[in-house]
């Protein structure tokens, strides 16, 4: 399944898709499950399997044509990031692609090294956005604003010490990401990842978050990042150094993983910063990240 969050007369709205492309919001849609009832991607995550098979009976019966249900569905509605305000930061990963990494090395003139373990960072909540929305550039804080595509993997079981070969047991599913980064405040804090992928806005998630059973190998998909209708990035997760079970139990030893929790596996070769000259983004520049079998994520640049 497909799902969304949608914005409503009454608030962010978690809603599935349907056949013809509709969403249907959840809560409203005459379900039982109390976890469907919350009205939230999360709440739905959280739920589980018994939330999953209520909600693909309801689904089929959209799908088949129930009146009731066809008159709830909504056609193009404003999407928000699926999970709008995660309850955590964002895990992501640096160095996770071997083309990325030699051209950060060409770019700075020095040898970076394919590490041993994955390199872990976090973007907070704030930096979250969605599909469509603008992404904030704040001249007095950086003018070297760069795009990363990537794919990220929503947790869906909780787990602490994961097993490799039980890190697929864990996923609930997959959404794109856009690392955004301000290069210059990220060297200007010492190399390290945070701040310089901590602003406001930095984070465009979406457009929506498909299930596991949706995305069967997610370890061979193509992802690109267009900007301004120009390919910079485009690649394919097989390229990954470290793939996503690897990826889980490094990041799950000793800290437990729980539902709604978003790993960014990573960014391959294209970015900006590596060009020669160097392209950063500027205002009024259009971003789109795709990952096949997920969609399109698109977002505005905007100076405030």
């Amino acid at each position: 399944m497909r799902f969304a969050t949608i914005s409503t007369r009454t608030g962010p709205a978690c809603a599935v898709q349907l056949a013809n492309g509709q969403f249907l919001p959840v809560a409203a849609a005459g379900v039982q499950h109390a976890a469907l009832l919350d009205g939230s991607l999360q709440a739905v995550i959280e739920g589980g399997d018994a939330a999953l098979a209520e909600l693909a009976q309801l689904v089929a019966r959209a799908d088949d044509g129930d009146p009731s249900l066809a008159a709830l569905a909504v056609s193009d509605p404003e999407l928000l990031a699926p999970l709008p305000r995660p309850a955590k930061n964002v895990f992501c990963v640096g160095r996770n692609y071997a083309e990325h990494i030699a051209e950060g090395a060409r770019a700075q003139n020095t040898t970076i090294a394919v590490t041993e373990v994955p390199v872990f960072f976090t973007k907070p909540c704030t930096a979250v956005i969605g599909p469509e929305a603008e992404i904030p550039i704040f001249p007095q804080v950086s003018t070297q604003i760069d795009y990363e595509v990537e794919l990220a993997v929503i947790i869906g079981t909780p787990g602490r010490n994961i097993a490799k070969e039980r890190a697929y047991d864990h996923v609930w599913g997959y959404t794109i990401l856009n690392d955004i980064t301000a290069r210059d405040v990220q060297r200007r804090h010492g190399g390290q990842y945070f701040k310089g992928k901590g602003l406001d806005g930095s984070c465009p998630l979406g457009p929506v978050v498909v299930t596991r059973d949706e995305l069967p190998e997610p370890q061979n998909i193509g992802l690109r990042c267009l900007v301004n209708g120009e390919v910079r990035q485009s690649s394919t997760t097989a390229k990954m150094i470290f793939d996503i079970p690897t990826l889980i139990a490094s990041l799950s030893e000793g800290l437990t993983l729980e539902a709604g929790d978003i790993i960014a596996t990573g960014t391959p070769s294209g970015v900006g910063y590596a060009m020669d000259p160097p392209r950063f983004l500027q205002d009024g520049d259009k971003v789109v990240c795709e990952i096949d079998g997920i969609g399109r994520l698109a977002n505005t640049l905007r100076t405030v």
